[in-house]
């Protein structure tokens, strides 16, 4: 036996000695996939995961964005490299990062920054004070991705051997694109196309590069990605890579605005994902596509989905409310509907977010077009424990456009303001502001009329019936007060105060029940210090905003500057103190404070229809109602103001109807052609401006250079007849206005001075933004300089008169005036030149004015 082992131990140690039997050893062995894994891949992979799952924990939804995204790690990674769109990544295997359900947390990180390249320690990014503070995880894992490369990648022939380097080229690629550099996350990717093409895992590398193309905006090539890769046999994507591909190419289509074939890819998404929040996610994604597009019964379905497989109250209750909008108050059942929702809000685990329920219910309830039902549900919504400041700002909302549907602008401002105080949705604020600002503008000018109204019918009362009116006014004080006062005190007992100046807003009220409230400091049980509670602090930043409204940090901060409310602008316009006057309930402290005198009447009843006129404008700019716009211009028209307020109330009721309701339209005209027969008005209403020009013809620039010639020769009723002819044949010739100009002048000439400046007043009120009509603006403004008419002999000599005294000029307006007037007679202003064919001692038309002589056209001008 031992014979014949010594025999085969001979035989093999020839063998191993011949060396055409030695191999080619390469590093691509296991034990290089080992190391490669384990001394520094490994720890890039759990730095990169524990960033995904502190993103995945730090998100918060905003529902009221037209989208959510699917991917919970999306919204942070761009609020911190200052990008916007795109759904981030996933792990290897397909599925996000965040919602993997394997925890880890920064003791991985830290594990890693301990243990290798300290390299980047020094750089990175930068904290909030703009200092360095060291790189962040994203670049750490970059750098590690990138070391792993260089130490232990093998190519061979133009092959990568080391499989561990596709792990390290995707983690690459991830890193780069959370932080925005998208070509160079393409550069990574390219890598893995031309060295490890057959790879398995290669269809992973073409749904990353789909995505960096998405987020670069170049959704076509993204496209061609995605459609290579289903039909290219040799890239077959695993089911895991198919739960992502179908979330990025839905996030593509979406983004290049193809909203039907999104829906449809989110649909093969939903079923390729196995985990419950991603499903949710996705399903709730698909709804909101499926309701910007009117789909409103797919869209219900979709979220009734979303609401099977959310992970979290708050997504169960934001789908319950996009399911309450998809309601269809024609084809869907109310009491079904009202039922389901009423069955929910009585659910125990929904108890925080009853308001939201009722809110929900309230949407249902105008959908059907039951206003009372949908006000009382709003209410109710309002009387509940907030739990979305949002929530709460929409529920206010939806009370103000009641009111506002009523035209009752001043009601809905007031809920408008309430809804800008809690609303954290910054587009909405934004469009809020805008409306409560001009609801605000139109408050001011009611008030105004208001109170003015109020102070002039006083005045026509007799001294017995101011008296009566006061003490009946008083009463209703004392009534006021008295209530107020009483249930104050009973607050007071309720809560064990005494009667030093405490109250139920007092920082001493320790024995508040309100656990929630701004002034708990934890004094009793739980945290001692009130700001340790990160529950409390938007709790009472809310409530300060309510009470306080925005302020910034400043000494006497309660004295300082704030947004005004409805109700402070009412107080100001009414002459209505904070304070409480001693006399104010003494009849004489308001008899004495009615006006008497001729002048401070007519003041009042001025400014009263000034404020008029101005709602009456506001209402047709502002909110498009040219009913009550009509209204509230014929009342003012009825109370007999001034002649320059009536003409313009009659003009402004023409402008709104001329074209919506021509009826009204023609009252006011008539009015204007019966009271004002010799304006500008009257000219315009009889011939209303055309707002659209044609380019000028060639047969109509002939019959402009004739009257042009006609002018220059002094024929000018020649001139006029052939403008007046285009102008009735041609209304809507780009030259148009360059007639009218050229007839002011023919008029001028032949007719005088006020026949001109009727002209040229109507041409700013039609062509105001033209050339023709700020020139007009500009003679008209020389031309009403001094009225007085010139007189001449019958040679055109001018008559001399008694010199007047001029006092001398300092509004600096009248300095450019009389400026602009010497310039003018010298002939020397712009483009206005002498008159032509008219030297010394022969004037364009012997009877013309010297004014109308002085304002002469140059060629240059009305050619």
């Amino acid at each position: 036996m031992r014979k014949y082992l010594l025999i085969i131990l001979a035989v093999l140690g020839i063998l191993a000695c011949n060396p055409r039997n030695k191999k080619k050893k390469t590093k691509s062995g296991p034990i290089n996939r080992f190391m490669t894994y384990h001394n520094t891949l490994f720890n890039s992979k759990e730095a990169f995961a524990a960033e995904m799952e502190s993103r995945d924990k730090g998100h918060v939804d905003n529902f009221y964005d037209p989208y959510i995204s699917v991917y919970t790690t999306e919204d942070i990674a761009n609020q911190q490299n200052g990008i916007s769109g795109g759904l981030e990544g996933s792990n290897d295997s397909g599925a996000p990062m965040g919602m993997r359900g394997n925890s880890r947390n920064s003791q991985s990180v830290s594990n890693f920054n301990n243990s290798g390249d300290d390299r980047m320690a020094s750089s990175g990014s930068s904290n909030a004070n703009g200092t360095r503070k060291g790189a962040s995880i994203l670049e750490i894992t970059e750098a590690k991705a990138t070391k792993a490369i260089t130490k232990y990648s093998v190519l061979v022939n133009g092959v990568e051997k080391n499989k561990k380097i596709f792990d390290a080229y995707i983690l690459l690629a991830k890193a780069r694109m959370y932080q925005g550099k998208y070509l160079e996350s393409l550069d990574a990717l390219g890598y893995l196309f031309n060295t490890m093409g057959k790879d398995k895992r290669i269809a992973l590398a073409y749904i990353y590069k789909a995505a960096n193309y998405t987020k670069l905006k170049e959704y076509y090539r993204a496209d061609e990605v995605f459609r290579n890769m289903e039909e290219d046999l040799k890239i077959k994507p695993k089911k895991e890579h198919l739960r992502i591909l179908k979330v990025y190419q839905a996030d593509n289509f979406l983004k290049w605005g193809k909203k039907e074939i999104a829906a449809e890819v989110l649909e093969e998404a939903f079923t390729f994902n196995k985990n419950r929040k991603t499903k949710s996610r996705i399903a709730f994604l698909r709804g909101q596509i499926l309701s910007s597009l009117n789909k409103k019964d797919e869209a219900r379905e979709s979220f009734a989905a979303a609401y099977k497989y959310a992970n979290s109250y708050e997504f169960e209750v934001k789908s319950q409310i996009e399911i309450a909008k998809t309601f269809d108050g024609k084809a869907d059942s109310y009491e079904e509907a009202m039922a389901y929702l009423a069955k929910i809000a009585k659910k125990g685990t929904y108890a925080s977010r009853k308001n939201e329920l009722y809110y929900a219910s309230g949407l249902v309830a105008t959908s059907a077009a039951k206003d009372s039902i949908a006000d009382s549900f709003f209410r109710r919504a309002l009387k509940e424990k907030q739990s979305d400041p949002q929530i709460r700002g929409l529920t206010y909302s939806e009370i103000a456009k009641k009111f506002f549907a009523k035209d009752d602008y001043l009601t809905a401002g007031v809920y408008y303001d309430s809804a800008l105080a809690v609303m954290t949705y910054q587009p909405e604020k934004e469009r809020l502001t805008s409306l409560t600002s001009n609801i605000k503008k139109l408050s001011k000018n009611y008030y105004v009329i208001k109170k003015n109204d109020s102070i002039l019918n006083l005045t026509k009362m007799s001294p017995e019936q101011q008296r009566d009116y006061f003490t009946k006014y008083i009463d209703k004080i004392k009534a006021k007060e008295e209530a107020a006062d009483l249930a104050k005190r009973q607050a007071e007992r309720s809560k064990g105060f005494d009667n030093s100046d405490y109250n139920a807003n007092s920082i001493f009220a320790g024995n508040s029940t309100d656990s929630n409230s701004f002034q708990n400091f934890g004094l009793s049980g739980g945290s001692t210090f009130y700001f340790a509670n990160s529950n409390n602090i938007p709790r009472g930043e809310n409530s300060f905003k309510q009470t306080w409204g925005n302020r910034t940090l400043s000494d006497n901060w309660r004295y300082s500057a704030k947004s005004t409310t409805i109700e402070e602008l009412k107080n100001e316009a009414l002459g209505l103190a904070n304070a409480p006057d001693p006399r104010r309930l003494e009849p004489e402290f308001y008899i004495e404070k009615i006006p008497t005198s001729a002048e401070e009447l007519g003041r009042l009843k001025k400014d009263r229809d000034t404020a008029s006129l101005g709602m009456g404008r506001m209402y047709e700019s502002f909110f498009g109602n040219t009913k009550l716009a009509t209204k509230t211009l014929f009342d003012l028209v009825e109370a007999k103001p001034d002649e320059e307020t009536d003409l313009q109330a009659l003009y402004n009721i023409f402008v709104f109807n001329y074209e919506k309701n021509p009826a009204e339209a023609e009252k006011a005209k008539q009015q204007i052609l019966a009271k004002y027969p010799y304006t500008s008005y009257a000219e315009y209403v009889k011939n209303p401006k055309n707002k659209d020009f044609n380019k000028s013809t060639a047969d109509v620039e002939k019959l402009y250079a004739d009257a042009y010639k006609l002018y220059e020769t002094e024929k000018y009723a020649e001139s006029s007849a052939i403008i007046d002819k285009a102008i009735t044949d041609n209304p809507k010739d780009a030259l148009v206005p360059k007639f009218y100009l050229l007839n002011a002048y023919n008029a001028g000439k032949n007719a005088g001075k006020e026949i001109m400046i009727l002209q040229l007043e109507q041409i700013v009120l039609n062509y105001a933004k033209t050339p023709e009509g700020i020139k007009a603006k500009e003679l008209l403004k020389y031309l009403k300089s001094d009225a007085k008419l010139e007189l001449t002999d019958e040679t055109g000599n001018a008559i001399s008169q008694k010199p007047q005294e001029q006092k001398p000029t300092t509004n600096p307006d009248e300095e450019k005036t009389q400026q602009l007037r010497r310039e003018l007679d010298q002939n020397e202003a712009g483009n206005i030149s002498a008159p032509v064919n008219s030297g010394p001692g022969k004037p364009g038309r012997d009877d013309a004015p010297a004014q109308v002589q002085a304002v002469q056209p140059s060629s240059a001008e009305l050619k």
